[in-house]
């Protein structure tokens, strides 16, 4: 199970792009590769096409591995821990306790 989900923020702990945040806009489970916004970013050489009349060079983020990313938790950077709270698992932050969602 991935502790990382959609929508949730990160901060990059390594890399060319350390110390930057954002949003995870897509997970994906079998690579183990995140997509987070402003982070990572390439650019392609598009051909024009219906979508786009000109075509040109288009920035946008590449995916990272998600053991370069760390959950933010009231702005500080936290492990995630998994744990039963009934009969259901919950996400804490591991620095706090407290559960995350």
């Amino acid at each position: 199970m991935l502790k990382i989900k959609k929508g949730d923020t990160v901060k990059v702990i390594t890399g060319k792009d350390k110390d930057k945040e954002g949003k995870v806009l897509s997970v994906d489970k079998k690579k183990s590769k995140i997509l987070v916004e402003g982070v990572n970013m390439v650019t392609k050489h598009s051909k024009p096409s219906a979508a786009n009349q000109n075509g040109g060079i288009i920035q946008k983020e590449a995916p990272i591995d998600i053991s370069n990313v760390m959950y933010l938790h009231k702005g500080k950077a936290t492990r995630i821990g998994i744990k039963m709270d009934g009969d259901k698992k919950v996400r804490y932050a591991k620095t706090t306790g407290e559960v995350v969602d």
